[in-house]
C-alpha cells in the first residue's frame, strides 16, 4: 500500500463564514461541500493544502490559548505563490477590491516579487512568484 502524501491544513479563526466565504471565492478558490457547514468550511488551496476557516466560537473549542485578534497582532503569515508577476498583482488587486486592506508595498528582488494583503479578519497573506530559472534544484 502507497503513502498517503503530506497534507496541510491552516485554521483561521473568523467572525463570519459567509463574508469570508464571499471573500476567498473572489479570489478564485473554492471549497469542499463535505467539510462546510454553519460552522466552518475547508477552503481548497491544491490537492495538499487547505485553509479551514473557522467561526471563533468554534475555533476556540481546538486551543486552550486566547484567540489572537489578526486586526491588531500578527498570528502568522500565509504565503501563496503564482506563475508571474501579472498574476501576483491581479491577485492582490481582486483581494483589496473584495474589502482586503493593503499590507505592505509591493516587494521586487528580481528573482522573487511579492504584494502582501490582508483579509477581511485581518489575517496576513503575502502573494508571491519566483522565477524558476532562479531557484537551485
Amino acid at each position: 500500500m502507497a503513502e498517503q502524501p503530506n497534507l496541510l491544513f491552516v485554521n483561521l479563526a473568523v467572525t463570519d463564514l459567509d463574508k469570508s466565504i464571499a471573500f476567498y471565492k473572489t479570489l478564485g478558490f473554492e471549497f469542499n461541500p463535505q467539510f462546510t457547514d454553519e460552522n466552518a468550511t475547508c477552503m481548497i488551496v491544491n490537492e495538499g493544502a487547505f485553509v479551514m476557516l473557522l467561526v471563533e466560537k468554534f475555533f476556540q473549542n481546538f486551543t486552550k490559548k486566547s484567540i489572537a485578534d489578526s486586526n491588531s497582532i500578527t498570528e502568522a503569515i500565509m504565503s501563496i505563490t503564482v506563475n508571474s508577476r501579472e498574476e501576483v498583482d491581479q491577485f492582490v488587486e481582486k483581494a483589496l477590491a473584495a474589502g482586503g486592506t493593503t499590507s505592505n508595498e509591493k516587494m521586487d528582488e528580481g528573482f522573487m516579487y511579492s504584494w502582501s494583503f490582508q483579509d477581511i479578519d485581518g489575517h496576513l497573506w503575502e502573494v508571491l512568484y519566483m522565477d524558476p530559472s532562479a531557484i537551485n534544484g
